[in-house]
């Protein structure tokens, strides 16, 4: 399999060629959820606080699993950088062990536990918890092999393969959305139908990357030694901690949200799928600088790594305008498309025009997470982001008696426009003292 060299080249082409297959996937995942809320939403706003619910627990699984795709993706970028296969190989082996390790205790919690978890959200519609409930447990299998799946994308975009990691989400993808409504309406599955329909896309592309990949994947428990495991955990721990906090940060929000009922929790679930439209992109971008960041900086091509940073930064800033218009002008239209209830499209609306400055800062925000991916220092954008998602919530306190629920999405944009703001000084700093560029 040829893998692609990013210390040599046109940074904008390479830049390119890494982040538009990502984009493709994100643009298919994109597809896939659109697809899935509209089906979702047709049997009504209280399946979509379902869904909405549990995924808050899905997102920490995600959350947490991050500890394994940053640190070890970190390491693997680094030794393809300095042209070391065996140590590249071997912490493979390391980020395998691991999801197989996270795997098993998800499993173990949303069986156990996963109704107290919902229940703790406060929300009083028994309805919503029981259908919450089943899409946990149909999205078992889903979880584990995304947590590979994910790992395995990562991997590939280090070495520079992404086109048939894209061919391969596809398909996963594209079976997704065949399997929804068959199993929703046709087989009367409902909510869970969505979330077996999301299991046995997972599957199948777990299965695919083994074989196609199986000179990169074929585990072996000797490539899994104590220093590996703990320097993927010291480089993982701070962006998982990150993103942990955010999620138990949003779980906390959730819980303010369900005062405003159920139309309130699925207008937050429809403006974060509008959102996704923006970060998709963004998403792209961010994976792409810090796979091209993390080959230079181990070839020790500092000034190669910050011109990729600021060519990369452009593009996204001009996607996160077009975001911003949108947001503005059309938030009712875009509502709209997920859901025909008036309540619960005022409500997103109102969430869309609040948050759509902050997109702006947020699409600095990841590009400058990527560049400190990148270059091994994921405590940086930790910091950040722990600081101001921590504070949303006495935000959220301060603003709600005097705004309703609009203080809660007030507080969600005051944050990331700190964040965004705060990223780009912190990158400067780094440039000027640590790189010498």
């Amino acid at each position: 399999m040829k893998q692609l060299d990013m210390t040599t080249g046109k940074i904008q082409s390479l830049i390119l060629s890494l982040a538009i297959p990502i984009i493709g996937s994100s643009l298919l995942q994109f597809t896939y959820n659109f697809m899935d809320m509209l089906w979702v939403g047709g049997l009504g706003s209280y399946a979509v606080a379902s869904v909405g619910s549990a995924s808050f627990y899905l997102n920490l699984g995600y959350a947490l699993q991050a500890c394994i795709v940053v640190g070890s993706g970190v390491k693997i970028a680094h030794a393809i950088g300095s042209k070391d296969d065996v140590q590249s190989k071997a912490y493979i082996q390391t980020g395998m062990f691991l999801n197989f390790v996270l795997g098993i205790i998800f499993i173990m919690i949303f069986t156990l536990f996963g109704q107290q978890l919902l229940q703790y959200l406060g929300i009083q519609e028994s309805n919503v918890i029981q259908q919450g409930y089943f899409y946990l447990l149909g999205s078992l299998p889903m979880i584990v092999c995304s947590f590979f799946n994910t790992f395995f994308i990562r991997v590939l975009q280090n070495y520079g393969i992404m086109k048939q990691a894209f061919y391969i989400s596809c398909i996963g993808m594209i079976l997704n959305m065949v399997l929804d409504p068959i199993l929703i309406y046709i087989f009367k599955f409902g909510v869970l139908g969505s979330a077996i329909g999301s299991s046995v896309g997972h599957i199948i592309m777990f299965l695919m990357f083994l074989d196609k990949f199986k000179d990169y994947f074929l585990f072996s428990i000797k490539g899994v030694t104590k220093d590996k495991l703990k320097q993927v955990l010291q480089l993982g721990i701070p962006m998982t901690f990150q993103r942990v906090l955010f999620t138990l940060v949003n779980i906390i929000l959730a819980k303010l949200i369900a005062q405003f009922g159920a139309e309130a929790i699925a207008a937050q679930k429809i403006g974060l799928q509008i959102e996704s439209i923006m970060f998709m992109v963004i998403g792209g971008c961010n994976g792409a600088i810090a796979s091209f960041t993390g080959q230079n900086f181990g070839a020790k091509l500092y000034e190669r790594v910050d011109r990729g940073y600021r060519y990369t930064l452009k593009i996204s800033i001009v996607y996160a305008c077009i975001a911003l218009l949108l947001f503005l002008w059309i938030p009712n239209v875009l509502a709209s498309i997920f859901v025909r209830d008036d309540v619960t499209i005022l409500i997103a609306s109102n969430y869309l025009r609040i948050v759509s400055i902050s997109q702006l800062f947020s699409a600095i925000e990841m590009i400058s997470n990527g560049y400190f991916t990148g270059i091994g220092k994921p405590k940086i954008p930790a910091v950040i982001s722990i600081v101001f998602t921590v504070l949303r919530i006495p935000f959220a306190m301060i603003c709600t008696p005097l705004l309703g629920i609009n203080g809660i999405w007030l507080s969600i944009s005051i944050s990331s426009i700190c964040k965004g703001i705060f990223a780009y000084c912190m990158y400067h700093h780094i440039k000027k003292k640590e790189l010498i560029v």
